[in-house]
């Protein structure tokens, strides 16, 4: 029976299109606790709570389950479902009209065609038919009310903003003027009704509209309007043309990036002639425009070739996926990191797909509704490996037919095949034949022609396991000269009844046995402590402080490890370990090693990654007040870097290392201040680079370590720099909840810097928001605890912050004013503030008219940005430098500044700003 769910009005389900009665309120409620999870498992505490709130009734759980046994039968085989700790509504997403609706809002969101926009934005809203969940008491449900009532709200102005690009002014007057009336304070209702009027021809409406919203919020709120409000206005008064002519759908829109992310394919790929032509059969069943997308889930052992048969058919059909391929390691069986969070791998697809880290929504049923979108009716393979579950995989499934999946894994995924369709494929050892290839094209035909039996020995004993024949080949490259019969010897010696295993997987273990055997006692060691070491890969100079070796030893080593295929080397002094190698090499670690050498090499290593990320955040970060930590151990050498861009390259490289590093100490108590501290060294790189969510990340653990074993002031830092995360990623509300947190701290505790950097940091999360007016308050408060604390930096820093939120406000003598203190205080010391200050200066000097000024500000800053490494700011300055050559008339100068800042964003990923810079560009096209 195919059921329905209506969540927008009143809780209502049909069944094969007959409404069903749900019974009283509380078992409706129960059901919507779970339609707005469809599709995942919610848990009983959850339901709980969301239909009785915080403090349920004792029965609460036995009446929980009498309603589900109710529920059950009217709902047929819609799949109301018991799950080990709760229950599962097992239905398409597209069955509850919640989940349609923001699906056809991130749609709307990503396309670049106007029309297709208000089309499904028209859809999304026909949707609502009221307020949502309708007659569900409680405060779970006003809370979703709320929430939805506000994108509701969000989706109503993006049709708006639509329909005025597509040159809708006149006929929306009516419903704008009643939308101001309701919303009187909303400045972008206000800004699309002032735009209304001027389309209509009513311009002297729209000054007198904006004249009587000031008077409001001067009155209620005590605050000017905020700067795009400001702007449009005086647009207005100017009689800009662009207004009552709007933009054309998509002009000046870039092409989307089309992803490549396909590792190298495999060499000397050998056999899996079967396993080839069911992928290809599953490509070749399904006819362009059909209803059904290829999903292949590809079965098999650890190490029995699936990946690099994946990537082996992937490379020969590339060109039937021109729109590009998608490649993530989901981890699901790494022996040092648990499975990736499916939504971490969802923003590295998102990322590749073009999308600004900082406009990623939060909400993963958002992120997963945007990708969807990005790929729609787009040719586009994506390839998921080392999968734990069907769970972990399900949210990186396209929605379009025109789109392939494969998917490897050691489980057979059945999940995946019975929900989904996925055609299995498993993976099994090698035929004879192949396996002999194997040998035959690593050997030479002559060395394998020479000893046939001692061939055939060695591949019944490797039984056809992929890895296990790269192992004895390897060794017998490495020793040409020794005869195969000898390694044959041995391989038997070595307990070739496990080999002769049912199970691959003791197969293998048998087989690095032997290979760890080969290894000298020192090479032994730094294999075993190479399990230990969190991350996907190391470098060089981290394994010579793990196995506290000199450079050259390691190397040497590392040589070893590779020729006998233990590591890899995949980029130049950077090697890494198969999953199943290294969890082998950890159970060794823990079976030859004492206690005290793996914590010692830990110890090292972690040293290692926090002292060098520190001295790298000092050379990104020079006058950044520094933290206090213990002096690295007497045998660990942190990486010495020249400059800002070794600097920038190495948190680079060494980024998903550090991550992982957190995430393990994370666990370990005895370790908790190393996680904050790592956080503190990572968030200038992270912040400069667009890593948001990752800078969240470590920050939610670095705030845990610091209220398990951290003093009050690290706590304060804790908050602080976790609310300054949450607010570029959107959490406006938490960002507001720790930075109010820390400054309660920090007055408890008396720290008057700790106060400062607060206010400091509430200034920048108010104009986020665009609250020019909180933020100018925040920055005062700023300002005058740094001025007793003879911190010439920061209180230089702090002046210019005033000023430049004074000049957001209009105020421009004051801004000047402050703004030439900060210089002076800054000016051949400070080079950083004496930047931003000279930034600051020259947009108070074009807002005044004074474009000569201007320009010369501008690029003393620009010098002084570039001269220090500040490839972050040096857009926003390049931004702002076109627009006084534009007012002079130099077009040709203004399109070079503006041209360098596009580049410039789109290598930070920063594409809103992107977007805006273009618009320059297109403007002065059209005034040429």
């Amino acid at each position: 029976m195919a059921a329905v769910f209506t969540l927008l009005g009143e809780v209502t389900a049909h069944v094969d299109g007959r409404p069903v009665d749900l019974g009283p309120a509380r078992q409706r409620c129960v059901l919507a606790a779970l339609a707005v999870d469809a599709g995942q498992v919610v848990s009983v505490e959850r339901v709980v709570e969301r239909v009785w709130g915080a403090e349920p009734p004792r029965r609460a759980r036995a009446t929980l389950h009498s309603y589900v046994s109710r529920l059950r039968p009217l709902l047929g085989t819609a799949g109301l479902v018991r799950r080990p700790g709760g229950y599962l509504l097992d239905v398409d997403e597209a069955a509850v009209d919640l989940h349609r609706f923001r699906e056809l809002c991130a749609q709307a969101r990503a396309t670049a065609a106007d029309e297709h926009a208000e089309a499904l934005l028209t859809e999304a809203l026909r949707l609502c038919h009221g307020e949502a969940l309708a007659g569900l008491g409680g405060d779970w449900a006003q809370a979703e009310r709320d929430r939805f009532g506000g994108e509701r709200s969000a989706a109503e102005c993006d049709l708006v903003d639509v329909r005025l690009r597509l040159g809708q002014g006149g006929n929306l007057v009516a419903e704008l003027s009643a939308r101001a009336a309701g919303c009187p304070l909303d400045e972008r209702v206000a800004a699309q009704y002032l735009l209304a009027l001027c389309r209509a021809g009513r311009p002297t409406e729209a000054l007198e509209h904006y004249r009587r919203l000031r008077t409001l919020m001067v009155g209620e709120l005590g605050t000017e309007p905020g700067t795009a409000l400001r702007q449009l206005h005086q647009r207005i008064i100017d009689d800009d043309p662009a207004l009552t002519a709007p933009a054309r759908s998509g002009e000046g829109t870039p092409p989307a990036p089309v992803p490549r992310q396909l590792p190298p394919a495999p060499p000397r790929f050998t056999g899996r002639s079967d396993e080839l032509a069911a992928l290809t059969a599953g490509l070749d069943g399904t006819a362009p425009g059909g209803r059904t997308m290829v999903i292949s889930a590809i079965a098999g052992a650890g190490g029995i070739g699936k990946t690099w048969l994946a990537l082996h058919w992937a490379h020969h059909h590339v060109d039937r996926f021109p729109d590009g391929q998608l490649f993530v390691d989901l981890q699901g069986f790494s022996p040092t990191a648990t499975p990736m969070d499916p939504t971490t791998a969802l923003r590295g697809f998102l990322d590749a797909l073009g999308v600004d880290p900082r406009s990623v929504p939060p909400d993963p049923h958002a992120q997963v509704g945007l990708y969807r979108s990005l790929v729609a009716d787009k040719r586009v393979l994506v390839v998921a490996d080392n999968a734990r579950n069907a769970e972990q995989v399900v949210p990186l499934l396209p929605g379009s037919p025109t789109c392939t999946v494969l998917v490897t894994s050691r489980h057979r995924l059945t999940g995946l095949a019975t929900g989904h369709g996925a055609r299995p494929v498993r993976v099994d050892v090698l035929s004879d034949a192949e396996a002999r290839q194997v040998l035959g094209d690593r050997l030479g035909a002559e060395r394998v022609a020479a000893e046939p039996d001692a061939v055939a020995e060695l591949l019944r004993c490797c039984n056809g396991f992929p890895l296990a024949l790269a192992i004895v080949a390897g060794r017998a490259c490495a020793n040409p000269g020794f005869p195969l019969a000898g390694l044959a010897d041995e391989l038997h010696d070595a307990r070739l009844d496990v080999l002769d295993d049912d199970n691959p997987t003791a197969g293998l273990r048998a087989v690095l046995s032997w290979s760890h055997r080969a290894l000298t006692a020192e090479q032994a060691r730094v294999f075993a402590l190479l399990g230990l070491a969190p991350g996907p890969d190391i470098g060089l100079p981290a394994v010579a402080d793990l196995a506290d070796l000199p450079d050259t030893a390691t190397r040497s080593v590392l040589r070893a490890l590779e020729d006998l295929h233990l590591v890899q080397q995949r980029s130049p002094a950077r090697w890494h370990m198969h999953d199943l190698i290294k969890l082998y090499a950890a159970d060794l670690a823990h079976q030859d090693l004492s206690e005290r050498e793996r914590d010692g090499a830990l110890s090292r290593l972690v040293d290692h990654y926090l002292h060098t990320a520190h001295a790298a955040d000092r050379l990104l970060h020079p006058h950044r007040p520094p933290i206090r930590f213990d002096e690295p151990r007497s045998n660990c050498r942190p990486r010495h870097l020249a400059d800002t861009g070794a600097a920038l390259d190495w948190f680079t490289a060494e980024r998903h290392n550090l991550l992982a590093v957190t995430r393990r100490l994370s666990d370990d108590h005895s370790r908790s201040v190393r996680v904050w501290q790592l956080a503190w060294a990572l968030d200038t790189f992270l912040y400069r680079q667009g890593h948001l969510h990752d800078a969240v990340a470590v920050w939610r653990a670095g705030l845990a370590a610091a209220d398990r074993h951290g003093t009050p002031d690290v706590r304060v830092l804790a908050h602080r720099l976790l609310g300054a995360a949450v607010t570029y990623v959107g959490l406006h509300d938490e960002a507001v909840a720790h930075l109010s947190k820390a400054l309660a701290l920090a007055e408890e505790t008396g720290d008057v810097l700790a106060r400062a950097h607060t206010h400091r940091s509430l200034a920048q999360t108010a104009e986020r928001q665009g609250h020019e007016q909180r933020a100018l308050e925040h920055a005062v408060r700023a300002l005058d605890l740094y001025r007793g604390l003879d911190l010439p930096a920061l209180e230089a820093l702090a002046l210019n912050a005033v000023g430049w939120y004074e000049a957001l406000l209009g105020d421009y003598d004051r801004a000047r004013a402050h703004c030439e203190a900060a210089l002076d205080r800054a000016q051949g010391r400070h080079h950083e503030v004496e930047a931003a200050a000279l930034d600051s200066l020259g947009y108070i000097a074009h807002r005044i008219g004074d474009h000569t000024a201007a320009l010369d500000h501008y690029q003393r800053a620009l010098t002084l940005f570039r001269a220090h490494g500040d490839a972050y700011s040096e857009p926003d300055t390049l931004d702002r430098l076109g627009h006084p050559y534009r007012s002079l008339g130099q077009t040709d100068q203004a399109r070079h500044a503006w041209q360098q800042a596009v580049q410039l964003y789109e290598a930070q990923h920063r594409g809103e700003e992107a977007r805006r810079v273009r618009d320059h560009l297109d403007e002065l096209d059209r005034r040429a």
